[in-house]
């Protein structure tokens, strides 16, 4: 490319959306709803995961089923199951969450809470059974050896965190209907995300703000992947 070329280039590169803080609302929008959803649905699914894992009890192997079956749950109908829940007929109706980053993080919540506890279940069941008889034998109690299964069971853990992060900052139908893909006056974000706005951009032929989108998103994704080996590489070597 000349030189001459950039003069003409400069427009454009002006007209692009980080003039107004547009790209940036979206990208805090999607960290902000994602992250608070998957760190509620951590305080949940590893207490779960590990109660599961140290109970035996009749029909175990069926709700290790249903929580595997929860992994791959159309992400639409918990839109619209959140959607009625948030309505003004819905029992939380009263609490006027409809088109609210709270009803997304919900939405996000029911999405990401299924594969970590899934997955942080499965990290507790890899641990040897060796490691809960010494910590018994040497006197803990059942919540002396819950910490310690937790501690060889951290980078199982770990993954399943960031596996439902993975889920949830990728999700685009639940968030669009539980959202309503919404920005104020001024072009700032409210409830948009973004892969929200990458279809939307799309749809109205803003294929630079779709791509600088796009690009955020497969960074996002590519950085939480990294982590996963990282872990994953470290655990299989701990």
């Amino acid at each position: 490319m000349s030189l001459a070329a950039i003069p003409q280039l400069a427009p454009a590169l002006l007209d692009l959306p980080f003039r107004e803080g547009y790209v940036w609302s979206i990208v805090y929008v999607s960290l902000y709803v994602s992250v608070t959803a998957v760190a509620v649905s951590t305080l949940v699914s590893v207490p779960v995961a590990v109660a599961l894992g140290f109970a035996e009890f009749p029909g175990k192997g069926f709700v290790k089923s249903v929580i595997n079956t929860g992994m791959g749950f159309p992400s639409v109908v918990v839109g619209l199951v959140v959607l009625f829940a948030v309505s003004n007929q819905g029992p939380l109706g009263s609490l006027e969450l409809i088109f609210t980053r709270e009803a997304m993080i919900m939405s996000q919540f029911v999405l990401a809470t299924p594969p970590i506890t899934a997955i942080s279940l499965a990290a507790v069941d890899g641990v040897d059974d060796g490691v809960r008889d010494a910590a018994r034998a040497l006197g803990g109690t059942r919540i002396d050896a819950a910490l310690v299964v937790l501690k060889e069971a951290r980078y199982g853990i770990a993954t399943a965190v960031l596996a439902g992060f993975g889920r949830a900052v990728s999700e685009v139908g639940s968030v669009l209907i539980v959202g309503g893909n919404i920005t104020g006056p001024d072009g700032v974000s409210k409830t948009r995300t973004l892969t929200t706005a990458i279809q939307l951009e799309a749809r109205q032929g803003q294929y630079e703000t779709a791509m600088i989108l796009g690009a955020v998103l497969v960074a996002l994704v590519l950085t939480v992947n990294a982590v996963v080996v990282r872990f994953g590489d470290g655990g299989v070597n701990a």
